[in-house]
């Protein structure tokens, strides 16, 4: 079975921010504001700015989203960060400032701010309307009047980015799902509406599993029936509505941008305090007992299915089954000092160049081989959904009892279960529990780290 490789950029997001915060600093040199500290103001201006940021949702604005909905993003960010640059007059002490200059800062850095926001949506609408850049290829199951107007939004508002490809009427002799799916998967399709009015609840079902098993973006095309009792993203495209069944915390800019802070700061952390000196020790032994590599590779699915390769210390004596079989109780593959590093986690530890270069997060759904990926992806439901974000060095799943073996299907769909639920609950108050959990794990020893 194919999967989807590709992703849209997350850097655009990430650069309007940057370059609003260069605006916001900058301009601070063009006013005489008197202040004691100019570092220690920029700091907190910057600080300030991408904590408003991130509760006002001021870069969460979508290819379909319509100029008069970024007017009320911008007033509020100003006004927040107006009432809070304020108080750093009190909070700091800054009797000297001049409040005047300030004000002057404000009006000008909201012009300057409110001319590169507007700017950059036009930018970016004209960008995939002419240029047909980041495209998204679209396709509509049902055929009434909601579904024609949806259509007709797709052709007529090429600046949303999406490209129509194609209709499945449900009416038509000789319609069917498998159909549906095999177009899907030829032609690269990236997300799929549908009208619930026109299908049963079982096709529902059989619609979800596919997409999320194929990394695929399901859209609701809502009526007045009962869909689900889960949270669903309203949207609107146009004056049309559209519900997504799954929202993906860690797909928001600002998520992604601290979790990936998180990350660098932490395996910086453990690689100049921890790596820098066990790596020496651990390699005079590990040679010492076998001959062989000090370090292990695996390639191994991350996210959006892309392989990648995993770094261990080489806790077995080198053999060709290493990249096919799962190591087991008492395994005659696992060296003495193997044994220890795995029994204390210690031989995942290189893993953390692996979330230095960015392929993998220091919380996440484990990857696994690829050989048992394509195993699993086949025979458990929406495993697949485990590779919309990183995979990690440990996960939820492996401080809830699942790690090591995988002795039989329920531990695998229990794992996938926990998975799932950190890919939808994502925090980083869950990351940083996970992490202190893991460590605690480690300690006692697990019955499972064999």
């Amino acid at each position: 079975m194919n999967y989807k490789q590709g992703r849209y950029s997350g850097f655009i997001k990430p650069l309007f921010a940057f370059i609003d915060l260069v605006i916001i600093n900058v301009s601070i040199y063009l006013f005489e504001i008197h202040l004691n500290s100019i570092y220690t103001f920029c700091l907190y201006i910057s600080l300030v700015w991408i904590i408003i940021s991130v509760k006002n949702h001021f870069y969460e604005v979508q290819r379909h989203t319509r100029i008069i909905q970024i007017i009320p993003l911008l007033f509020r960010q100003m006004v927040f960060f107006t009432i809070i640059l304020y108080a750093y007059i009190g909070f700091f002490k800054q009797h000297d400032i001049s409040r005047l200059a300030l004000g002057n800062y404000l009006v000008f850095t909201f012009a300057l701010v409110s001319i590169f926001k507007f700017l950059t949506t036009f930018l970016l609408k004209k960008y995939r309307a002419v240029l047909r850049g980041n495209t998204r290829n679209v396709i509509v199951i049902g055929k009434n009047e909601k579904t024609r107007q949806l259509i007709k939004t797709f052709n007529k508002r090429s600046d949303f980015g999406y490209k129509f490809k194609a209709q499945f009427s449900i009416n038509d002799n000789g319609f069917s799902l498998e159909k549906c799916f095999a177009y899907i998967i030829e032609n690269d399709i990236d997300e799929i509406y549908f009208s619930v009015a026109e299908l049963s609840n079982r096709q529902i079902n059989t619609l979800i599993d596919f997409a999320d098993n194929n990394l695929r973006v399901l859209k609701f095309i809502p009526d007045n029936k009962d869909i689900f009792s889960k949270k669903l993203k309203y949207e609107y495209y146009d004056y049309i509505p559209i519900l997504s069944i799954r929202t993906i915390p860690l797909q928001e800019p600002a998520n992604k941008f601290f979790k990936r802070l998180f990350d660098i700061f932490f395996a910086s952390f453990i690689i100049v305090f921890v790596l820098s000196w066990l790596t020496p020790i651990l390699a005079i032994l590990i040679k010492l007992e076998s001959k062989g590599p000090v370090f292990f590779k695996q390639s191994r699915n991350g996210f959006n299915y892309q392989e990648f390769d995993c770094y261990k210390f080489r806790s077995m004596t080198p053999n060709e089954e290493a990249h096919l079989h799962q190591a087991t109780k008492g395994d005659l593959r696992i060296t003495k000092v193997g044994a220890f590093i795995r029994k204390t986690s210690i031989d995942e530890l290189p893993q953390f160049f692996n979330v230095l270069f960015g392929d993998m997060s220091v919380v996440g759904p484990r990857p696994h081989m690829v050989s048992h990926t394509n195993m699993y992806a086949q025979r458990v439901d929406k495993f697949m959904v485990r590779h919309f974000v990183k995979p990690g060095i440990t996960g939820l799943a492996q401080t809830s009892g699942f790690r090591g073996e995988v002795e039989s299907d329920k531990d695998i769909i229990n794992r996938v279960k926990y998975d799932i639920f950190y890919v939808e609950n994502w925090s980083l108050l869950l990351d940083l529990k996970i992490t202190i959990q893991t460590f605690i794990n480690a300690l006692r020893g697990e019955e499972k780290a064999y």
